[in-house]
């Protein structure tokens, strides 16, 4: 049984339908990830979060060391993971965050009830604390077998390729994509004798609004560099619709700090609209100093007290927290 290098697909040469069909069985690489590659064409592969799941469970067995690899806009979803092994908590993408921001309060307002046992900010484009990571791995490994997780998108292959090249013995390289679905199953990637990275299929993220968009609009809600945090001031009832994506009516005074990508356009109206009404609205109190999250798109902070509907496509999860800045 040969796998794909690229996804981890068990590489077949029956139906070019199926997961991992390659012409050739003797090829490393099957025609999907080579299509993702040098074309950019992908081909979307309908698997189950169960799927994903079950995965987890076996890795939970070992009791190997975890990497969890997320990123500043998208922490929500970490306390809907349930694994027991020791977990080494990545905030990748470093170039996305705003750089006023103290790293070290922004990991110490991250929480989960996993078993946390470090954190580290990242950024894999510009080997940003890359070694400090690596060290980190090496001082809490288990075994040789360390598992990386992490949700679609999150930037966890490109965080394996990086360490592959900076570190690894051979240059195999993971294929990548924004797409979710990416990565099809465990994939080995031998560093050195000590060490032995396993890439996990990206999981995905219900009830985020990545998996409900495709194309041009999913490459505006994914930020591409640094974000600049556009501050709205609210003094007398407003309407805020962010790109045709989702519609905020704001009923009290208030500055609405917007932490999502600046390639979203975001329109005022000072007068009653009716556009973006039939999306499902959310009734929210929201406390002074709360964030609003939009799951897979960013978040809203709110400085003051306030009463919001916002409006958005059924399915979307929205949540209010304490703000993480």
């Amino acid at each position: 049984m040969t796998k794909c290098i690229g996804c981890g697909a068990v590489l077949q040469n029956e139906d070019k339908n199926k997961e991992g069909y390659v012409r050739d069985v003797t090829k490393d690489l099957c025609e999907r990830c080579f299509r993702i590659r040098h074309y950019n064409d992908y081909k979307f592969v309908d698997k189950d979060n169960e799927y994903y799941l079950n995965i987890i469970k076996q890795i939970e067995k070992t009791k190997d060391l975890v990497i969890l690899v997320t990123d500043f806009l998208n922490t929500e979803s970490l306390n809907e993971l349930k694994i027991k092994n020791p977990v080494l908590l990545v905030l990748a993408k470093r170039d996305l965050i705003p750089r006023n921001l103290d790293e070290n309060k922004l990991l110490s307002k991250i929480k989960t009830n996993l078993n946390v046992i470090d954190k580290v900010v990242v950024c894999s484009k510009n080997n940003y604390n890359l070694d400090i990571l690596y060290s980190k791995i090496n001082k809490y490994k288990k075994s040789n077998n360390v598992y990386v997780i992490g949700y679609t998108n999150a930037g966890k292959s490109t965080l394996i390729n990086k360490i592959i090249k900076d570190y690894g013995e051979n240059q195999t390289e993971i294929t990548t994509s924004i797409l979710p679905s990416t990565t099809l199953d465990l994939i080995d990637v031998k560093i050195n004798n000590d060490l032995t990275i396993i890439d996990t299929p990206g999981l995905l993220d219900e009830g985020s609004i990545i998996l409900d968009v495709k194309g041009e609009v999913l490459n505006k809600i994914l930020p591409k560099k640094e974000l600049k945090p556009a501050v709205i001031q609210v003094k007398i009832d407003q309407t805020i619709i962010a790109g045709n994506l989702f519609r905020i009516d704001v009923t009290k005074g208030t500055n609405l700090i917007f932490y999502i990508s600046n390639d979203l356009k975001l329109d005022r109206f000072y007068k009653p609209t009716d556009k973006l009404e039939e999306l499902t609205c959310h009734n929210l109190n929201v406390k002074e100093n709360e964030d609003i999250v939009i799951k897979g798109l960013g978040f809203i902070k709110s400085t003051k007290e306030c009463k919001i509907k916002l409006y958005i496509k059924d399915g979307v999860k929205v949540s209010v927290r304490n703000s993480i800045i």
